[in-house]
């Protein structure tokens, strides 16, 4: 009996992945493969029709990624950021197979699943480290909570109706004040994600950098800012304003009190990413946001 074990995690949409589950189970155990799990349901998807045991359940409380070869995602980038919370601890890096819609972390689409399965058993990929933020919030100098992300930290506003006054700072010097709906603070990973909607630039992953995106400020001075991966960002909520929510990579909240201090800074730990497919991120890029990158006039055959 082959060692060799990977975590599955799993979108959780039953109907979307029942498939997906049953053929990827099948294939990684003729493969000498075991799989592990964190979810039941996952674990009903994958033995249902047979009497073989195909899989083990793991708590989330036992480090369930820790001596796992890889975490095989299927879902989109949200399923694979629940995933990169339990492989980065253990150091393990993370494989996605989109069944989503963009799913710009994830490596292959659905139609490459058998291929993608086959090169994991013969071992047949890359890994790369990419860049998180780690993030501190205070309250009068008392430590109130610590978070992490791979994509981006959100600080936004807790009630709809009201304006979030903030003050940015970048290395302990104010840099802008302002009221805002909200501020994010985001890796090169996270800059195709939320902050790239809310108006940020793309930054290629090979870039050691950190993007702090205001998001609907209103002030004169409120663009983009690209800083030092050495630098401190400090987000302070006005201490006569509102009450924030400080959000980690679109799942993990933290209720902000007024006059709280957000501290962004690059992480400790990266998150490992598996990788297939050796062309540049300009070619990513152009596929997952499906750029035109013919001229007017080539497309019109002039």
């Amino acid at each position: 009996m082959s060692d060799r074990e990977v975590l599955l995690v799993v979108h959780p949409d039953r109907d979307a992945v029942r498939d997906a589950v049953h053929k990827v189970a099948t294939r990684f155990a003729d493969g000498g493969i075991g799989l592990r799990v964190v979810d039941e349901d996952a674990c009903e998807l994958i033995e249902a029709g047979t009497s073989e045991r195909l899989c083990r359940m793991v708590g989330p409380g036992d480090h369930p990624a820790e001596g796992a070869e890889l975490v095989f995602v299927l879902g989109g980038d949200g399923t694979l950021l629940r995933a990169a919370e339990l492989a980065r601890p253990a150091g393990v890096p993370v494989l996605g197979v989109n069944l989503g819609r963009v799913g710009f972390l994830t490596e292959a689409d659905s139609d490459a699943l058998d291929d993608t399965v086959r090169r994991v058993i013969e071992r047949d990929y890359q890994v790369e480290e990419r860049m998180t933020v780690d993030v501190t919030v205070t309250l009068d100098g008392e430590l109130v909570a610590e978070e992490w992300a791979l994509n981006e930290a959100s600080v936004e506003k807790s009630s709809r109706e009201r304006i979030l006054d903030t003050l940015i700072e970048v290395d302990g010097r104010p840099v802008s004040a302002f009221g805002c709906d909200g501020v994010l603070c985001a890796t090169p990973t996270g800059s195709t994600a939320y902050a790239f909607s809310a108006g940020g630039p793309i930054i290629w992953p090979d870039v050691e950098a950190l993007l702090v995106v205001p998001s609907n400020a209103h002030a004169m001075f409120a663009r983009p800012l690209v800083v030092s991966r050495r630098s401190v960002i400090t987000v302070t909520i006005d201490p006569d304003g509102s009450t924030a929510i400080l959000t980690c990579d679109g799942s993990r909240h933290i209720a902000l009190p007024r006059g709280a201090r957000v501290q962004v800074v690059c992480g400790r730990t990266p998150v490992r990413l598996a990788r297939l497919w050796p062309g540049p991120f300009t070619d990513r890029l152009v596929y997952k946001f499906s750029l035109p990158v013919k001229s007017w006039r080539q497309r019109h055959g002039d």
